[in-house]
């Protein structure tokens, strides 16, 4: 599946699934088990953690976050994943892919609320706003994101705030939430 992880290379035509849609290997094209139950339930969660560049233990601690929080797990774990400051910088167009609005905010180039950040899972509340510091106004792989990404537009949940930076006006829902995951199925298969 499609999980859009190489940033601008997936709307090409050099995007690997478009090319080669099958698993490696000389006996790549025989034919493929269905699967069903347990599987379906880690495939999903395997994407979920692929799509935001988290580790096991990061997922496991979101997911056991989510399920003390009110409300429906699958979807307050996602929004706690969509509340990332990398993800936040992915979601704004500041960087093509998420792996590399994480080595943006690694590097210290943006500001939330006027401090310094460079905790790519910095949790961001609403209200907070999200800019580029000075000295990163000029980085070109900012300037680069930035006209790459104008198409894909920006989610409700954030407000631009000039050209290099947006607030947070609210708490994302599931419907802003545009993936291609069922968080019902990850919800299953750690209630086990």
């Amino acid at each position: 599946m499609k999980l859009f992880l190489k940033g601008e290379r997936c709307y090409t035509e050099k995007c690997a699934i478009e090319k080669r849609n099958m698993p490696p290997g000389q006996h790549g094209r025989l034919r493929k088990a269905k699967m069903v139950g347990y599987g379906v339930q880690l495939r999903e969660k395997q994407k979920v953690k692929r799509i935001y560049g988290v580790l096991e233990d990061q997922f496991r601690r979101y997911f056991e976050q989510a399920e003390r929080t009110r409300g429906i797990t699958g979807e307050t774990l996602l929004q706690l994943l969509e509340r990332r400051l990398d993800n936040a910088v992915y979601r704004m167009g500041l960087a093509t892919s998420r792996p590399q609005a994480r080595q943006l905010v690694r590097h210290g180039h943006f500001l939330v609320n006027g401090k310094k950040v460079d905790v790519p899972s910095y949790s961001l509340k609403s209200g907070d706003t999200v800019v580029v510091r000075d000295s990163s106004r000029q980085n070109a792989t900012i300037l680069h994101a930035q006209e790459e990404v104008k198409g894909r537009g920006i989610p409700e949940w954030i407000q631009p705030q000039g050209e290099l930076g947006g607030k947070i006006v609210s708490m994302p829902t599931r419907e802003q939430i545009n993936l291609p995951v069922q968080e019902q199925l990850i919800v299953e298969l750690y209630s086990k």
